[in-house]
């Protein structure tokens, strides 16, 4: 019986692969298997000392951080130090908003529609018993509301204790605004622009601003 061509006893020649292409191969398919190629996060501009940012519902300026001698004579009754962050602010809604304060807790930081609140990220981060003290000044006065289409000065104080260095910057982690209907609530409303993060709401960070810490003059 006559064996088919390409029978058994033909000798086939080695096929060479890369190593490289192995190498590309096999980590493409552990890849794979962990659920696929992860693009890494995009990172929030960078802006500094008098850049303006669009917030949505505010306009902000940030004009920049001090350090503030306030004299025994004023309101508090004794000489303090405090480092001020300094924004002019603008509200571009057409209902008065509350100035606000920055979050407390980071598990926080998602809720409120105030101004202060979309501070998200405050580094270095001041103690607990410093403050802040926040105000706003528009027309001469000082107030704690923002009203419509007013550019208002907006002052957000740290308390220095005794003996304490003011840091030589300070970053701010700042969100943005969306008018939208809330999770459960079909209702239009100014609320922070979020993103799940492991099951978590979290601010998403639409800029990340350094200030550097200067020299001030007394209040």
């Amino acid at each position: 019986m006559t064996e088919p061509s390409g029978g058994s006893d033909r000798t086939g020649r080695p096929v060479l692969v890369p190593v490289a292409g192995l190498v590309a191969v096999t980590a493409l398919g552990i890849t794979a298997l962990l659920g696929g190629l992860n693009e890494a996060p995009d990172e929030p501009p960078v802006l500094g000392k008098g850049a303006v940012l669009d917030q949505g519902r505010y306009a902000t300026r940030f004009v920049g951080s001090r350090v503030r001698d306030v004299p025994a004579d004023s309101p508090f009754g004794e000489e303090r130090r405090f480092v001020e962050l300094v924004f002019e602010v603008t509200n571009k809604s057409d209902e008065t908003a509350p100035v606000g304060v920055p979050p407390a807790k980071p598990e926080k930081a998602a809720f409120g529609e105030t101004f202060a609140s979309s501070l998200v990220k405050i580094s270095p981060a001041f103690p607990a018993d410093a403050g802040p003290f926040v105000f706003a000044v528009a027309k001469g006065g000082e107030t704690r509301q923002l009203h419509p289409g007013v550019k208002s000065t907006v002052i957000v104080r740290y308390r220095l204790q005794d003996g304490d260095e003011p840091p030589e910057s300070v970053t701010l982690d700042v969100a943005g605004f969306a008018y939208e209907p809330g999770f459960n609530d079909p209702t239009e409303r100014w609320q922070k622009v979020t993103e799940d993060t492991d099951g978590r709401l979290t601010p998403e960070v639409k800029a990340r601003v350094t200030l550097p810490v200067e020299a001030g003059e007394p209040a």
